[in-house]
């Protein structure tokens, strides 16, 4: 399976690990398992401590940890300056990076405020191309990034608003970095994972009852775990996905076909 992967050995950067419950969290997992080598940004430094007591816990190694804060184009050139001077070249990039202020999740969508729809915009999907810029001089040998998005990207789902918004803008990112690195040999993909508890779905106030509703209309009859997330991720950053670039990739025990 190792000589399939080619992944073993990787530096893979993994950006937006918050608790154990993240789904940056899961992909490190099963990376970890797969034997790349982790690099992982942070923003503030209860986020560092945080990274490093999850590593602890799991007896698990980072290669590197840097700080990185993705409203700051500065603070992400000098993140990958960083990386790329401790380790060299790198083979993937893990964005796992949303934010809306929770005003404008709680709302009716019509009263979604300006700043607020810039910010959602700005921390969630602009950070990508921000960070493939960043990232893809140090990606020598080609690659893959990978991004997370949500079935709220193409649905309107009760709660979730201006972060729908936000995650189309990402998902249509996706295709264009997927246009403009191609070239690069690098690939740009987004897995849509399902409902997860994670620290951002508790921001949206219907989660509980998508969980129940993906229950109960799935084809799978279930909702999706981390590990599910992880490793199609893995699949993705990995040499088994070497001709897929652009596409938006369902991990959501196939909710997004149902009417």
């Amino acid at each position: 399976m190792d000589d399939l992967l080619k992944i073993k050995g990787k530096n893979i950067v993994i950006m937006g690990v918050a608790n154990q419950r993240s789904l940056a969290w899961g992909v490190a997992k099963s990376l970890a398992k797969a034997g790349a080598n982790l690099i992982f940004t942070y923003r503030k430094e209860r986020s560092m401590d945080r990274i490093t007591k999850l590593l602890n816990e799991n007896n698990m190694e980072a290669k590197l940890i840097v700080q990185c804060d993705v409203n700051e184009d500065e603070s992400i050139k000098d993140a990958f300056k960083t990386i790329g001077e401790n380790v060299g070249s790198i083979y993937g990039v893990v964005h796992s990076l949303a934010f809306a202020h929770a005003e404008d999740l709680r709302t009716d969508f019509i009263n979604t405020s300006r700043d607020g729809f810039a910010f959602a915009q700005d921390t969630s999907a602009y950070s990508l191309i921000a960070v493939a810029k960043e990232a893809s001089p140090y990606m020598t040998d080609g690659g893959s990034i990978v991004t997370m998005s949500y079935l709220g990207a193409e649905r309107v789902l009760e709660g979730y608003n201006v972060m729908g918004i936000a995650k189309a803008s990402l998902e249509a990112s996706v295709k264009y970095l997927a246009s403009s690195l191609g070239k690069d040999n690098i690939r740009v993909n987004a897995i849509s994972a399902g409902a997860v508890r994670t620290l951002s779905a508790k921001g949206v106030p219907s989660f509980n009852t998508i969980l129940s509703k993906i229950e109960e209309t799935a084809p799978l009859k279930r909702n999706i775990t981390q590990e599910e997330v992880g490793d199609m991720t893995l699949a993705v950053l990995s040499n088994l996905s070497s001709g897929v670039t652009g596409e938006i990739i369902y991990v959501d025990g196939g909710y997004n076909i149902m009417g």
